[in-house]
């Protein structure tokens, strides 16, 4: 568990009593997300178990909860992280991700699987444990037959792609498309935008990303762009030969107003922007009159829906892609502070999906 500003120990806490409505995970896997490293390094809620990436069996669980959820002891799920209400209009409408009983970011004391105190009863609210409670407000998924934990625990990051470059991007046949950024979100739409048809899928970043920006290529880039070599706007004008893009998806952690700014200059006439990478930071130079004179969209994309997390899972059963190559490490729980620094950027390695075992 986290017990203070990027500091971890390995404690034992009692397995709580299951009440008939709830359950009790076996964690078999769980993924460490980009988000966890901020997380890490705040002293906002702690002690926590982090950890909302979680794949594992159902070790016990109520009769309401079994009646509930279609579930039944030994069964493999895939946790999502939000523990909605069911009830407020967002639940109501099928966006239970924005709803703010689970908004750990917006409401003070919101429940949310990897961002609870482990003050809040019963404790083990996160991934990087052995086993971990199960909320009545838990949304699960089946995994396949035939597909492994630690593959299984990308479903949250790669529903992420599917998201954002399917459903909200609405990447298609014919088109052209851009993704900022080679990390695990970034290749996720990689993924997501070939398999949803998009002819020609650019992937960018810097010279440090060379192994990154390989594996983008191994799961479906037909151009990997190091813009620190070759500028951004250029590479794309010739890829295109002045055409433009359709769509970019910007997962960058890189500099607000050059991100932004380029991702505006490559897109042709009516165009899409989507960008889900916090920048911390105000935008400098944003030339709004270049969103009118193309007629772009820019919007800000965030989360997964259940449907996104079904198609990242569909994916995995047919094994069209090698996910293999974006598992690049993983650890026991005794590691779990060297994961979460490697993850971060602090040692000379470099990772991708990084994924916790806990009973390594």
């Amino acid at each position: 568990m986290q017990t203070a500003v990027k500091t971890t120990e390995v404690r034992d806490i009692p397995l709580p009593e299951i009440p008939e409505d709830a359950g009790l995970l076996r964690v078999l896997a769980a993924g460490i997300c980009g988000s966890d490293v901020p997380m890490y390094a705040s002293d906002k809620i702690i002690p926590r178990i982090l950890g909302h990436e979680n794949v594992g069996t159902i070790e016990k669980i109520g009769a309401v909860a079994r009646r509930r959820w279609g579930l039944e002891v030994g069964d493999l799920v895939a946790l999502e992280e939000y523990l909605p209400c069911g009830h407020c209009i967002d639940c109501r409408s099928g966006e239970y991700r924005s709803c703010m009983e689970t908004d750990s970011r917006s409401t003070a004391g919101a429940l949310r699987y990897g961002s609870t105190s482990l003050e809040v009863a019963p404790a083990l609210w996160g991934g990087y444990s052995q086993f971990q409670y199960l909320h009545p407000r838990s949304v699960f998924h089946r995994v396949p037959a035939g597909v492994e934990p630690r593959i299984a625990a990308m479903a949250l990051p790669l529903g992420n792609g599917f998201q954002w470059a399917y459903l909200d991007g609405a990447a298609g046949p014919g088109q052209t498309v851009v993704v900022q950024g080679p990390g695990q979100q970034g290749l996720a739409c990689v993924i997501a935008a070939k398999a949803s048809g998009a002819s020609t899928v650019i992937c960018t970043g810097l010279a440090r990303d060379e192994r990154r920006l390989e594996a983008a290529k191994r799961l479906g880039a037909d151009h990997i762009v190091m813009v620190d070599r070759e500028p951004m706007t250029e590479a794309v004008e010739r890829i295109t030969r002045g055409a433009g893009v359709d769509l970019v998806l910007d997962v960058s952690s890189g500099g607000a107003s050059d991100v932004i700014g380029g991702a505006l200059r490559v897109l042709k006439k009516r165009g899409k922007l989507l960008t889900a990478a916090y920048k911390r930071k105000k935008l400098d130079d944003f030339d709004l009159d270049l969103i009118i004179q193309k007629q772009a969209t820019l919007r800000g994309v965030r989360g997964h829906s259940y449907k996104s997390v079904e198609l990242a899972l569909d994916l995995m059963a047919r094994k069209t892609v090698d996910l293999s190559v974006m598992s690049s490490h993983h650890f026991g729980l005794d590691e779990v502070d060297h994961a979460l620094r490697l993850v971060g950027g602090e040692l000379p390695e470099s990772s991708i999906h990084v994924t916790v075992l806990p009973w390594n």
